[in-house]
């Protein structure tokens, strides 16, 4: 109290500027009032305040237009191929050969007389087999394979994941011929075997990916069951898979696409026998025999994608998952 009569208690006037002039009547305020920019506060000093500057709606407005633009002409880029097969799948023979865009008939018939042309529905089941057991194959003989190049440390494991990568970008037309030969002599040429069987021994690019996968999976886990007496292989199964779900998946989805497009492997031991043709290779041939029914053809490339495209309508969730959890450690 002593302390506050002490103060000299200023009488009220003009503020001056920084040159000591007399502020204008056109910045006087009403007493009390503070400055733009700033706001008083309870025990009577001067607070500054930053005000953000708001981005201006138009700027926001024309970068919204691009940036929606850009993704518009992206997937237009996507549908164009697909709507124009699918549109030239409705028209006549005659009209399929033109420059039409938009058919003048309907022809939904279409598909209804590609079943009638040819044996659709036995490729489609040769391509189920193929794609249904090369799948099951692989990831029998995958999953352990790259369990093992992942967890289990062994002399010559870094080898070895060396020599996987080495077969992975290896093409597949340099062992054709050596490969073509033994199956040849196997009495397997003419069916689907030569295609299914060798992923009894892993894929090199599911091993490659699942290894990944597996590594981004905490050790602690598998020490944990270790330590409550599990085998390497109940680890794995009880453990590891389960965990894994996501990247095993979008593996097996890698191999299903594969094995439902190829058409270099039924082309090289398949050709000979009819029957054992996979949609895709049935397709190709078809177009070649009656090239110029080119209605049909479209009618059955729509088919054919079908089956891929609602098993990754439905398997889009967990396989993106897989690809983007998979790390690049190790």
């Amino acid at each position: 109290m002593a302390l506050r009569a002490r103060i000299q208690q200023l009488s009220a006037r003009l503020r001056l500027g920084t040159r000591g002039r007399a502020v204008r009547g056109g910045e006087r305020r009403a007493p009390g009032a503070a400055a733009p920019g700033t706001r008083l506060h309870p025990g009577g000093g001067i607070v500054t305040v930053t005000v953000a500057a708001r981005p201006r709606p138009r700027r926001r407005a024309l970068g919204w237009i691009a940036e929606h633009a850009i993704l518009v002409a992206i997937g237009v880029l996507f549908i164009a191929p697909v709507a124009f097969v699918f549109l030239t799948s409705l028209m006549s023979d005659k009209q399929a050969l033109t420059a039409s865009l938009i058919p003048t008939t309907w022809h939904w018939e279409n598909y209804l007389r590609v079943f009638q042309t040819v044996p659709l529905l036995q490729w489609f089941g040769n391509s189920a087999l193929y794609a249904v057991l090369a799948t099951a194959f692989m990831l029998l003989s995958s999953v352990p394979a790259a369990y093992a190049l992942a967890r289990i440390r062994f002399r010559g494991s870094g080898a070895l994941f060396l020599c996987i990568i080495v077969a992975m970008l290896l093409p597949p037309q340099v062992t054709a011929i050596p490969i073509y030969v033994m199956w040849s002599q196997l009495h397997l040429t003419g069916t689907l075997w030569p295609l299914i069987l060798p992923n009894l021994l892993g894929d090199a690019f599911s091993i490659f990916l699942l290894r990944q996968f597996f590594l981004t999976i905490p050790k602690e886990y598998a020490d944990a069951a270790r330590i409550d007496g599990c085998s390497e292989w109940a680890v794995l199964l009880r453990v590891i898979v389960p965990m894994a779900r996501p990247g095993i998946a979008a593996a097996g989805l890698f191999m299903f696409f594969n094995s439902w497009n190829d058409y270099y492997g039924p082309l090289l031991y398949t050709s000979e026998n009819s029957a054992a043709w996979p949609v895709a290779y049935g397709l190709a041939s078809f177009r070649s025999v009656h090239g110029t029914d080119w209605s049909i053809t479209m009618t059955m490339t729509i088919l054919v994608m079908v089956p891929v495209v609602i098993i990754f309508f439905f398997a889009q969730k967990i396989f993106v998952e897989g690809i983007t959890l998979t790390g690049v450690k190790g």
